[in-house]
């Protein structure tokens, strides 16, 4: 077969399956469009999930008659007066969105510039212009799309039903009504207002923190912790959940670069860093976090759909962001999220009916699934007791936790110096497993293993770094075989796996030599522990695997080094240990993201007892 040349309608076609792939992808084009042109309030309508129809609205400067007859040419674009596309400042650069939409749909471009006396109508038609039209529309832009993918069939087929496809499309619209909160959007299909967000005052910091509470929820705003960090012309500003705050997928964790909205795998993997040693590996934390930083910095033009970036100096923005949410996380000190004092109150009332619940909670790497409204009280105490069954609480007896001279009276008329601590001075101890302390305003239960581990964890840390790894030496060095590829990228970090105390060297081209590794692994698997390591750095150029196994081990020691259940203590240990979460950051929750403690307050008791 001889060659030829594609026809240019056919080329526009298969040129926009890489930018337009459902409507979501649409939208996110026209408002970012929007965004360019200065709008201060958008408009998105839909129906049928976009797929009959959605238009995009916009305030912004407008454009002439002739800009946008050149709007839907191929590569035309406003954004690069220099053809630089190293310093690229807005959001859209390409010059693709409009021409790759009006090449597989039928697409209207309504505008009026502020000032002009009169607004422009053109229309595109699977890949064919017709000449603009004067038409009547206030100062802006407004874009509609009709049957989409109707030049493209095959596309079409392979669309979700209209509901999944208005789910992404909010989802699109929501992460950037998160970066420029500034904005004024509205979301609306044929029936109802699905999104609608007022623009936040001048403080950005404000607005954002605003507008990341209307969209991600009451739970996430009481439960989050604000960062502002900058290192060497770079800055992260945002909020992150508590580890006792998480969820089953990353889908809930939002990165934006320069506001752009993106899903990058060093970014994710610098989350993960962060909170590695506070969650179990399947669990994972709410986030949305915003780095600005000089546009030579970041290169955007990676994928058509610009939602994938690559960074100059990729170890300085790893860094930034492990940093900045480690410093956050050690501030909120023993603090836990409210939503575990919330989903002991939930399985506790007796009227919660399965309707009213949340299919489930999940604290940590735990799940507790939904239950009806006589199994809540014995399922919620089942979690935490050792032993089964808790519908009849013994009465703690004084031989059993020994008070001192200064608790033996009434817990109601208790002087402040005993309940003015954060948790409270301890009381009673249950099934000789959980701590129950009075606060100055409530009760505070702690489950005694899962917080003395945490507090042996993070001492266990802190004398790694002060005073290292401890290295031992193998008697018989281990040849470690892999493809020439992998040996050169751990080759290339040898300096920093030696600081973790495995020291390797080049043993011929496709293979290396261990000499050394961590005295605390003990008896481990060389061989596969460096396979690991050389897949980590394939997948996220970065030595992941070493520093969780340390972790994992300090973890596993502190386990056997904490405080049993069944266990009795003195009142003088349980306040002891009180006092030591509460100068002790992180413990609010375990090794694996479990709350170590419950708080209620009087307020809360009151209502399940029917006196409020």
């Amino acid at each position: 077969m001889s060659l030829r040349r594609l026809p240019e309608t056919l080329v526009n076609r298969i040129a926009a399956g890489e930018v337009i792939e459902r409507p979501a992808a649409a939208v996110k084009e026209l408002v970012e469009n929007a965004l360019d042109a200065g709008a201060r309030r958008i408009e998105v309508q839909l129906r049928d999930g976009g797929r009959a129809y959605l238009s995009v609205s916009d305030d912004g400067h407008g454009m002439t008659p002739e800009e946008m007859a050149l709007a839907v040419e191929r590569h035309a674009t406003s954004k690069l007066p220099d053809d630089d596309l190293v310093n690229i400042r807005s959001l859209g650069f390409r010059g693709e969105a409009l021409p790759s939409i009006g090449a597989v749909a039928r697409l209207t471009l309504a505008s009026r510039p502020h000032q002009a006396p009169e607004a422009w109508q053109l229309s595109v038609e699977g890949g064919r212009i017709a000449p603009p039209r004067p038409v009547a529309l206030q100062a802006g832009t407004r874009v509609e799309v009709r049957d989409l993918f109707f030049a493209t069939p095959a596309r079409l087929k392979f669309l979700k039903q209209a509901r999944t496809e208005q789910t992404y499309v909010r989802d699109a619209v929501e992460r950037l009504a998160m970066a420029h909160p500034q904005v004024a959007f509205l979301l609306a299909d044929e029936k109802r207002r699905i999104l609608q967000l007022e623009a936040g005052g001048e403080d950005l910091f404000e607005a954002r923190t605003l507008r990341l509470g209307q969209l991600l929820g009451r739970e996430f705003q009481e439960n989050c912790l604000p960062l502002d960090a900058m290192r060497e012309g770079l800055r992260l500003t945002g909020l992150i959940a508590l580890p006792t705050l998480n969820r089953a997928t990353s889908q809930h964790q939002y990165l934006f670069v320069n506001g752009r909205p993106v899903k990058d795998r060093l970014l994710l993997g610098a989350i993960r860093g962060a909170y590695q040693d506070f969650l179990a590996r399947d669990r994972h934390p709410m986030v949305a976090l915003f780095l600005e930083c000089p546009a030579e910095a970041v290169d955007v033009n990676v994928h058509p759909a610009k939602a994938e970036v690559r960074f100059r100096d990729a170890g300085l923005v790893r860094g930034l962001i492990v940093s900045a949410c480690r410093h956050a996380l050690a501030e909120a000190g023993h603090r836990a999220s409210t939503t575990v004092a919330g989903a002991a109150l939930g399985a506790f009332r007796p009227e919660a009916s399965q309707a009213q619940r949340p299919a489930g909670r999940h604290w940590g790497g735990g799940y507790r699934p939904a239950t009806s409204s006589a199994q809540g009280l014995a399922q919620a105490a089942a979690f935490y007791a050792p032993l089964p069954g808790l519908d009849v609480l013994p009465t703690a007896r004084a031989e059993e936790v020994p008070e001192p001279v200064a608790d033996r009276q009434d817990a109601g008329t208790l002087g402040a110096p005993d309940v003015a601590f954060p948790l409270g001075a301890a009381r009673a101890q249950l099934h000789a497993t959980y701590i129950v302390a009075q606060t100055e305003d409530g009760i505070v239960i702690v489950d005694q293993h899962a917080a003395h581990e945490r507090l042996v964890y993070e001492r266990m840390k802190q004398q790694m770094a002060e005073s290292g790894v401890a290295r031992q030496l193998l008697l018989i060095p281990e040849v470690v075989s892999l493809e020439e590829a992998a040996a050169q990228r751990l080759l290339a970090r040898a300096e920093e796996l030696a600081e973790l105390g495995l020291v390797i060297e080049g043993f011929g081209g496709q293979a290396v030599l261990v000499r050394e590794i961590p005295a605390l692994l003990g008896k481990t698997d060389v061989v596969s522990l460096v396979q690991d390591l050389a897949d980590e750095l394939t997948e996220l150029d970065e030595a992941l695997a070493l520093k969780e196994r340390l972790e994992e081990v300090c973890g596993t020691m502190a386990c056997h080094g904490s405080v049993r259940a069944g266990r009795r203590l003195t009142v003088e240990e349980m306040n002891g240990l009180l006092r030591e979460m509460e100068a002790t950051p992180h413990s609010g929750q375990c090794n694996h993201g479990r709350p170590t403690y419950v708080e209620l307050k009087l307020a809360d008791i009151e209502r399940l007892f029917g006196r409020r």
